[in-house]
């Protein structure tokens, strides 16, 4: 890449869209952050890492549990305050994902909507992956070990939590074609020949 790119990855769960974007990462030669976006929100902020783990891509009202029990690390017993409500939580995510960015190198970051965190930036080209309901039920059976019926609500919980986390945050449709400015259906291609058809597009975008 003769520039740097900054790529974004939102995804249905059990789409493939994990597997893709650290493909994708490993043959453009670049860092790939997923859950790593935690760890470093987590580390900058200075609290543990299960905060972040547990408020993940969910709304206020999918953090009621999270807010109201203490954990040890933290030495708090009792429901957060203010400083450490939701709002708060994605701001030290969406710092976390800016200071990867101002280290000035390439990179690939899955959901926490990067991409809305990111839309100023000029370097940034943003990706939606998605899948059909039947490939999906049947990698969240695989991957979670869970029977099909099971692994349908997984997923019909998964997509809600997401798309009321991004409209919370962002106020744009999670997983419309306006909100990304490109998105894929992996069905049609399989993650490889995805993988091959994004990087053909980062390339040809950043001028390679």
């Amino acid at each position: 890449m003769k520039k740097r790119t900054i790529i974004t990855i939102g995804r249905q769960f059990g789409s493939g869209g994990r597997l893709i974007g650290q493909a994708l990462a490993k043959d453009l030669g670049v860092a790939c952050y997923d859950k790593e976006l935690l760890a470093e929100a987590a580390k900058e902020s200075g609290l543990c890492g299960e905060v972040f783990e547990q408020a993940d891509e969910r709304t206020s009202s999918g953090l009621q549990y999270v807010f109201s029990v203490g954990f040890p690390n933290l030495g708090v017993y009792t429901p957060y305050p203010d400083v450490l409500s939701n709002e708060r939580l994605f701001l030290l995510q969406s710092n976390a994902i800016r200071s990867i960015v101002d280290k000035g190198e390439s990179c690939v970051l899955v959901g926490r909507c990067a991409d809305y965190v990111l839309r100023d930036n000029p370097d940034l080209i943003s990706f939606f992956i998605h899948n059909t309901p039947e490939n999906r039920i049947k990698a969240i059976a695989e991957r979670h070990r869970v029977g099909e019926g099971e692994a349908k609500e997984m997923m019909r919980k998964a997509d809600k939590s997401r798309a009321a986390y991004y409209k919370y945050y962002t106020d744009k449709e999670w997983g419309g074609s306006s909100s990304y400015h490109f998105s894929i259906d992996v069905s049609l291609l399989g993650v490889d020949n995805t993988v091959e058809l994004m990087k053909t597009i980062v390339q040809w975008s950043m001028g390679s």
